[in-house]
């Protein structure tokens, strides 16, 4: 059977030899086809007083100008809230296009636009986090979740500390830049979007279009990666193209470049995090008093479930008895933030990992003791009344790995090591990972697909999710052949669009696999239990006894009466048994209150620790990571190879925001680390020698699509252990006592760290003498 099958990706040949279609690869060939160009303000904030097209206009290939009078519908492409000018009055950021030149090429766009004449008004912006306190400019009010007596237990508390944390935010830089091709039909318009959520984009052409949905078709073969940077910020783009596209009659591509990408697109938010906190001299924790603020950038977008993401696994693994978390979005004059990988987890787990460790070094204790003291046991419940009815699974991949990474036998090692080098030191931690798995929105819990059986027994699958390279499609398939006893080769997934599949939600919230899977498998079963019907009364056999195996179909007790699948499918046509069907899928029994903080807003929780060990230069601040040990839950997997580079992928993703990639902007709000020369991504040489990938065995997740687990996101937390090994080492070049570690810790990060625990460690000296 396909389904647990270590098999490699669907497209994967396709993307080796430089034959697999994005966006623009759409557009070859197409005829007439038109190019736009933006105009970008200069400025952070002002008002754009004019703008005049006169000295482009005539230049060769230009078309148009496009701006706001264009627009036969709505001037906004707001996901949420309609708050995002398609055409801006007011720009809210540096870099934001007030207009668009389309042209016959791109070079042709490029130069017109460079004649373009706008005028503006500069007005006072505001960008950063302080700022936006300092100055009371947030997006919404402020967000609350409280247990217990949080004021009074801290009181109460033997020891107490308090702090704050800012943590960067992070560049998707997908390999595909945003991209949309808009063809204009009969009695339409047709999209080919770089998007995670095609029938969001399909909204947004429509409302800027003035159109209803059904005269809009959106499209997404595949996309060159997204990581959350295409859910919802693929709409402008799209709606733009569209825009040209009818204006002109004729078929116009949009396809920013890296650097446009970069200053026009949203990050990963940036969050500041104050806390203060109670706890007993054995490591328990007792009260938490947390703020997080977020940077929500100019427009709302999808702050507000990012940062309620981030108020849920503020508790990671660990109970907090009395706690109150109070969130706020700021607002400010830089790129509208949005969805990143984790949306909001992570910026919630480094900050009760950041006290974890402020606790352990305050009493003397190893880290990774206070962590273990602190987990969730059976019966406990999340601080928004969620059970935890697996706990004991985080214990279990605690002390597995504990075991297969030698972790107590290196921690001896390496504090030898450390005492022989006093300017190079080594540091090692792990860290746990418990992850909810669903949209915390209950609704966008929802999927549909459409199977089609043809007469020669090949079959083409449709579903709402869409590929981004991370091998949905590829479980699809197997799910499909699995369900219908067919190998792989009989299955065709076809691309994602929204007159297959209405009414989809995004991809994303880690639970591609799990919604469209449920969906497919359902769509599969109808399927299979007409054909056991028409297989039933060829054999004389109930249709329960009927075995649809390896292309085969035959009944249990006779297989030597075996025929191929194609048979019964062509005895099925024979008889009118309809061959298509729809699959649908509802997550259940999920709820959540925002007024009360209060429901049960995951379906399952998605667990994983990992073992960090890193050596630092003192010298310098640089560092390696010299080996990582890994172990994750994934359920009964649905596609090991898939999943393994799912949870390596992520965890180098997580160590890069967590260590290297630093977003840099400028007092005038423009973003200066707009490209791989001034944005380090991580590479090969950030990947450990020793890199040691497990999925948890005998982990069925039920009530989940063949057992399985979400896997998308889960493991980009895992290098949380990373920042610990760096902090630990780093910790060692002084008196093992705290360490304030930026993020992210770069080696810059890194030296500050160490030359404040050396000072520190000099002014005692001259004190005692």
């Amino acid at each position: 059977m396909s389904v647990g099958k270590p098999i490699s990706h669907e497209a994967a040949t396709l993307h080796v030899t430089g034959r697999a279609s994005y966006v623009e690869d759409q557009a070859l060939g197409v005829a007439r086809l038109a190019y736009a160009w933006p105009i970008a303000s200069p400025h952070a904030h002002a008002r754009v007083l004019g703008i005049d097209p006169s000295a482009a206009t005539g230049m060769a290939g230009m078309l148009c100008v496009l701006q706001a009078s264009d627009v036969p519908g709505e001037n906004d492409v707001g996901p949420v809230r309609h708050d995002e000018p398609l055409f801006p009055a007011e720009v809210c950021f540096h870099g934001q296009p007030v207009a668009w030149v389309v042209a016959e090429s791109v070079e042709q766009a490029r130069l017109a636009a460079e004649r373009v004449k706008v005028d503006y008004e500069p007005l006072p912006a505001i960008t950063s986090i302080e700022s936006a306190i300092a100055q009371g400019s947030f997006h919404t009010e402020p967000e609350r979740m409280l247990r217990g007596e949080p004021q009074q237990a801290l009181a109460a508390a033997t020891e107490q500390l308090a702090g704050e944390l800012f943590v960067g935010g992070q560049e998707h830089f997908y390999l595909e830049t945003q991209a949309a091709l808009a063809v204009p039909e009969d009695d339409g318009i047709l999209v080919h979007s770089s998007t995670q959520h095609p029938t969001e984009t399909q909204e947004i052409v429509a409302r800027v279009l003035g159109l209803p949905k059904h005269q809009v078709t959106v499209q997404c073969l595949r996309m060159g990666g997204a990581f959350g940077g295409k859910e919802t910020q693929a709409n402008l783009w799209a709606g733009l193209a569209a825009l040209a596209a009818k204006k002109l009659g004729r078929p116009v591509l949009v396809r920013l470049t890296r650097k446009q990408d970069t200053s026009m697109t949203g990050k990963r938010h940036p969050f500041l995090g104050r806390f203060r906190v109670g706890f007993e001299r054995d490591g328990k924790l007792s009260a938490l008093l947390l703020e997080l603020y977020s940077d929500g950038g100019f427009s709302l977008d999808l702050s507000s479930p990012v940062l309620f993401r981030a108020m849920f696994h503020a508790d990671n693994c660990y109970l907090l008895p009395h706690v109150e978390i109070v969130g706020r979005i700021c607002k400010t004059h830089v790129v509208s933030h949005t969805a990143f990988r984790g949306f909001g987890g992570p910026q919630g787990m480094i900050m009760i990992e950041e006290i974890m460790d402020r606790i352990a070094r305050q009493l003397g204790i190893p880290p990774h003791v206070v962590r273990e003291r602190n987990f969730y046991r059976p019966g406990d419940t999340a601080h928004y009344g969620q059970e935890i009815k697996d706990a004991e699974r985080i214990t279990r991949i605690w002390s597995e790995l504990q075991a297969s990474s030698d972790f107590a036998k290196r921690t001896t090692e390496l504090a030898a090591f450390n005492a022989a080098h006093p300017h190079l030191k080594r540091g090692i931690a792990i860290t746990p990972v418990k992850f909810g798995i669903s949209f915390t929105t209950a609704f966008f819990n929802q999927a549909g697909a459409l199977v089609l059986i043809y007469k020669d027994g090949s079959v083409q699958v449709n579903h709402g999710g869409t590929e981004m390279g991370q091998g949905l499609h590829t479980k699809m398939g197997q799910i499909a052949a699995h369900a219908l006893g067919l190998p792989l080769s009989a299955i065709r997934l076809m691309a994602t669009r929204t007159d297959k599949i209405p009414n989809t939600s995004a991809t994303a919230a880690s639970s591609g696999s799990d919604l469209n899977g449920a969906a497919v498998k359902a769509a599969c079963d109808t399927l299979k239990e007409r054909l056991a019907a028409v297989a039933g009364r060829r054999f004389q056999a109930a249709p329960a006894d009927v075995v649809f195996e390896d292309g085969q179909v035959y009944p249990w007790m006779r297989p030597e009466d075996a025929v191929p699948f194609s048979a019964i499918v062509s005895q099925a046509y024979l008889d009118r048994t309809p061959l298509f069907a729809a699959g649908y899928y509802r997550t259940p029994k999920i709820h959540f209150d925002s007024k009360t903080g209060r429901g049960k807003p995951f379906h399952y929780y998605a667990y994983g620790a990992a073992v960090s060990e890193v050596e630092v230069d003192g010298f310098t601040g640089q560092y390696r990571l010299l080996r990582a040990d890994l172990l994750h839950d994934v359920g009964t997997s649905l596609s090991p190879l898939i999943d393994r580079g799912q949870v390596e992928g992520a965890f180098i993703q997580g160590v890069g925001w967590l260590t290297t990639e630093e977003l840099v902007w400028s007092p005038e709000g423009a973003l200066s680390s707009s490209g791989a020369s001034t944005y380090k991504l991580p590479t090969l040489g950030e990947c450990p020698p020793i890199f040691n990938v497990e999925l948890l065995a005998r982990a069925e997740e039920p009530g989940v699509v063949y057992g399985s687990k979400a896997v998308g996101e889960p493991p980009f937390m895992l290098a949380l252990s990373v920042r610990e090994a760096l902090r630990a080492a780093v910790a060692s070049f002084g008196n093992g006592g705290g360490v304030e570690l930026a993020s992210p810790a770069t080696p810059e990060a890194v030296f500050w760290a160490i030359e404040k625990l050396r000072s520190k460690a000099e002014r005692a000296l001259r004190a005692a003498e």
